[in-house]
């Protein structure tokens, strides 16, 4: 099953580790410092061109990805539990 992350972009839903909101993630020390860090190892995945409100730490094949969606993360966590997965 897959979560539909923004218009062009889907993640295998056994893939997610978590779904988080930017603002509230960013408020920490390690919040603030996990994004940054991430883009400069090159795991993040830009899924639009809108300013991103949440995003959604993904392992796939031992990698870590992180996804940037213009969804907010209660938007994204109301998906992965309802039949809005794609099979």
């Amino acid at each position: 099953m897959y979560l539909r992350i923004s218009n062009d972009c889907v993640v295998p839903k056994d893939e997610i580790i978590g779904i988080f909101d930017l603002d509230n993630t960013t408020v920490s020390r390690q919040g603030r410092s996990f994004l940054p860090r991430a883009e400069k190892d090159g795991c993040v995945v830009y899924t639009s061109d809108e300013l991103p409100r949440s995003y959604v730490v993904t392992v796939r094949n031992g990698e870590l990805l992180v996804y940037l969606s213009s969804h907010s993360s209660r938007v994204l966590q109301n998906r992965a539990r309802s039949k809005e997965l794609l099979a």
